[in-house]
């Protein structure tokens, strides 16, 4: 696959006006040039005017509801979409130490043909990661045990093929929380090779939000819940034999 693709950098973000101008500065600096849209989930800080004035593209879900990522997610794509996009890339806009390098390794991971969806891991305080460890990992490793080896099944670094991205958009996703670990598992399910991609350390804000109370946690922690067992049933994972260990 040529490296003259045109590649789209979506951030979906909310009130992330401490981190985003950084962010889309470093992704400028990519090898691939990328054109940056962000989507503003309707912030009530300054993040839409430091975003436009850092030179990303800035749009706003259709629909207001919290929590709404996966709305702002596939807005972005649409917007893609209708830019003639070849590649296409999902970053966290809250990440303190985000550089061009996590942009070049997880586009060349799709643009070399080693897989058809690339996906960020790393290295995070001991006591982040809360949803990962407790809900997300141990549901996949019940019901979707062929992705249990996913170190970071919920992780918001995610790049594709547009038609990837086309192929999951016509499935329906979830407006909410669920919508990374959806992602993963209809990816799989349609046979599509993912690779995880190790990008060093990660450092985000919003981790000081439930460092010291990760109930804070509690409504992502249902609906990823919820989705991965909407998920075992539509494709025939909730039987008789499935082994949970009590």
């Amino acid at each position: 696959m040529s490296n003259s693709k045109n590649v789209t950098v979506i951030f979906p973000a909310k009130n992330e006006a401490n981190t985003i101008e950084n962010a889309v500065m470093m992704v400028k600096q990519s090898q691939y040039h990328p054109e940056i849209i962000v989507v503003d989930a309707f912030s009530t800080d300054k993040t839409f005017e430091i975003a436009t004035k850092a030179g990303a593209f800035v749009i706003q879900p259709e629909i207001q509801m919290h929590p709404g990522k996966g709305l702002a997610m596939k807005a972005g794509l649409v917007k893609a979409f209708s830019r003639s996009s070849d590649v296409i890339l999902f970053l966290d806009a809250d990440i303190r130490n985000l550089t061009a390098e996590w942009v070049d390794k997880l586009v060349k991971a799709v643009l070399d043909g080693r897989c058809d969806m690339s996906r960020g891991f790393y290295l995070r305080h001991p006591r982040d990661g809360a949803v990962t460890k407790l809900v997300a990992r141990p549901l996949l490793a019940v019901f979707f045990p062929e992705l249990a080896h996913f170190e970071q099944p919920l992780s918001g670094e995610v790049c594709a093929r547009r038609e990837v991205w086309e192929s999951l958009v016509k499935r329906d996703p979830p407006d909410g929380w669920g919508i990374d670990v959806w992602f993963l598992i209809e990816c799989a399910m349609l046979g599509y090779n993912i690779l995880e991609v190790f990008l060093g350390t990660k450092d985000h804000t919003s981790f000081a939000d439930y460092e010291e109370d990760v109930t804070k946690l509690s409504k992502m922690a249902e609906q990823v819940g919820f989705t991965i067992i909407r998920e075992a049933m539509k494709y025939d994972r909730i039987t008789a034999q499935s082994k949970v260990s009590v």
